[in-house]
């Protein structure tokens, strides 16, 4: 092969990566949001408490304050986010904004995330709430063609009793475009297994779970969401790497949870540049996700926040390239993990990996000249 077509295979550059058809599985829509939207949003609404009055220097501001590794310091600029999407036109188009935003990233399927209780302060109710989201989120499909998911999140601080309300809101939206449930907050001192009767009831409903753990906490905050709340993915789960024993840079024992996560092909959504933010881990180069890519798990990557990590998924997808190595063919199975993980139906996820992701992959390599894969992961994978 010609060495620059070689080199493009193994090292992506950043143009290519932007054009490579993406999965997101992880992001919070109060957490995405365009400055601009931001500012705009508070004049509508009359909000005056934003510390920034210009886009560049109010995205500066999320960011420097997102970016100091610890996670309630990350979380305090959701203040202001959820503080302009208290009407239905603002989560309106904070959906429709952030399904054009993943179609111009590239990416052909998303899942959004967000606590539909924290939208009622100016009286809209929980349905309306979901609703407005979820007209934005079907108006950006059929604009640009980008397919969603949408979960309703619960807070691991908050009253198990409104954990269960908001399960059984989610599920009188299934229908509608809502697929799943999802716990998030602060591990440390707040025990998923508290919001049990919340998961009982999504799991007796045959509803898809994810359980933000291993984030700040440790294996046992993951074993917990595996075990006790029956979660189907993990959200982010950096720290499943102290269930691993590494000696002089090779893995040399596998702990039984890291083996069941390994065995059960239980997605991790990764999200790299947030979890060096929140200080999920130390630095990039110190991040787990290269030792569990090589050792099999199933990884996905994911932004998390877009505004307050100030990211993409091809940022994401770069920063896998340029710092642990990651090839073409890694990416389209980064991006195959993706699809194989949400929460859509079998035969939509089945149809988006062959029309949208490997048929995409496929073309872009014809395009440049690259011979086509030969050899994908197993089905299991």
């Amino acid at each position: 092969m010609d060495p620059k077509l070689q080199s493009t295979v193994a090292k992506p550059d950043r143009e290519l990566i932007q054009r490579l058809p993406k999965v997101a599985l992880h992001e919070h829509l109060d957490g995405c949001l365009r400055p601009t939207t931001v500012l705009e949003l508070a004049q509508e609404s009359g909000y005056g408490d934003l510390p920034r009055d210009e886009p560049s220097a109010l995205g500066d501001w999320f960011f420097e304050g997102a970016n100091r590794g610890s996670l309630p310091l990350y979380l305090e600029g959701f203040t202001h986010t959820i503080a302009v999407l208290q009407e239905a036109g603002a989560l309106e188009r904070a959906a429709y904004e952030y399904v054009e935003d993943l179609h111009r990233d590239g990416v052909v399927y998303g899942e959004v995330r967000f606590a539909p209780h924290f939208h009622t302060a100016h009286g809209l109710g929980l349905d309306g709430v979901m609703l407005a989201v979820l007209k934005g989120l079907r108006r950006g499909k059929e604009e640009f063609g980008v397919e969603f998911g949408l979960i309703v999140c619960a807070l691991r601080n908050e009253d198990p009793d409104l954990s269960t309300k908001l399960v059984e809101l989610a599920l009188s939206f299934r229908g509608q475009g809502c697929v799943g449930f999802d716990l998030a907050g602060e591990e440390a001192g707040h025990p998923a297994k508290e919001h049990l009767r919340a998961f009982q009831l999504a799991k007796r409903k045959n509803f898809s779970i994810t359980i933000h753990a291993g984030e700040s906490f440790g294996p046992e905050s993951i074993w917990q969401a595996l075990q006790y709340c029956g979660a189907h993915r993990i959200g982010h789960g950096t720290r499943l790497i102290e269930d691993l024993v590494i000696y002089d840079g090779k893995v040399i024992k596998i702990g039984s949870l890291a083996q069941y996560v390994l065995d059960h092909r239980i997605p991790l959504e990764i999200c790299l540049s947030s979890n060096v933010h929140t200080g999920a881990t130390a630095s990039l180069g110190e991040h787990p996700f290269p030792v569990l890519q090589e050792l099999g798990f199933r990884v996905t990557l994911n932004t998390d926040n877009r505004l307050m990590s100030r990211t993409t998924m091809s940022e994401e997808y770069a920063l896998a390239v340029e710092h642990f190595g990651c090839s073409l063919d890694d990416l389209e199975t980064l991006s195959v993990n993706g699809m194989k993980s949400a929460f859509a139906h079998y035969d939509e996820r089945c149809r988006l990996i062959f029309d949208r992701v490997k048929s995409g992959y496929s073309a872009l390599r014809r395009e440049l000249g690259l011979p086509q894969r030969q050899r994908y992961p197993s089905p299991e994978a």
